[in-house]
């Protein structure tokens, strides 16, 4: 898309912790693992941040980058693949709760902002519908590549947010300062550019997600009563 907003000033707003899709209701497991004890204090909280990033990288960042390529071309059918591939590749019923609605949320914002873009407008169709979940990584995806942003900018705002989404939590759950999370974010940032080398060239049925752990969490979380977050 061309305009003259710098896109500098949109890639801060699509990361902005403030960006009106809900990152604040979730805890991406954090909320459990705090209660069980598992994370408790600086180190083990970098260790479970770190390994959400990871996590994320090689399913959602792989999924993102494709529906970014697919957008480009205008190819509302491969958006609509990684979107359905991401969904098969998530285990727990929060972690699918989590993304479809932060997705919807995304798609929608998508669709008022770049109004003149049918390609949001039929995606969005499409989730309204049933015919696509609306993954967020996704819709993170179509947003970037139409507001002409590129791929390695999507690829680090997203693990931005999956980091900073566990942190943020982490000020609520575990005994840890601002100072704690912003060094973590900041050590943690420094591996991105590393993730990226590794799964940009990635297909789609190359996607894992092997983290049992936060598997056995989330259905913890689901059959719990600690309920500050929605996941």
């Amino acid at each position: 898309m061309s305009d003259h907003r710098p896109a500098v000033m949109q890639l801060l707003q699509f990361t902005d912790s403030a960006f009106p899709v809900g990152t604040f209701s979730f805890s991406n497991g954090l909320e459990t693992a705090a209660y069980e004890k598992i994370v408790r204090d600086r180190k083990s909280l970098q260790e479970f941040a770190r390994s959400q990033a990871w996590q994320a990288a090689f399913t959602d960042g792989i999924a993102a980058l494709h529906a970014f390529r697919a957008a480009r071309k205008g190819d509302l059918r491969a958006v609509m693949l990684a979107d359905s591939e991401l969904m098969l590749s998530k285990m727990n019923d929060e972690a699918r709760t989590m993304l479809t609605r932060m997705g919807k949320k995304l798609a929608e914002l998508g669709a008022r902002l770049f109004p003149e873009v049918s390609l949001i407008k039929e995606v969005l169709q499409k989730i309204e519908n049933g015919s696509t979940p609306g993954m967020y990584p996704v819709m993170q995806g179509l947003v970037f590549a139409t507001a002409g942003l590129d791929e390695k900018e999507l690829f680090y705002s997203h693990q931005y947010g999956v980091i900073n989404m566990v942190l943020s939590a982490a000020l609520r759950c575990v005994r840890v300062s601002h100072y704690d999370t912003q060094e973590i974010l900041f050590e943690l940032s420094a591996e991105t550019e590393r993730l990226y080398d590794m799964v940009k060239d990635m297909r789609l049925d190359e996607m894992n997600a092997f983290f049992p752990e936060l598997d056995i969490l989330a259905s913890l979380h689901e059959k719990g009563n600690q309920r500050m977050f929605m996941s």
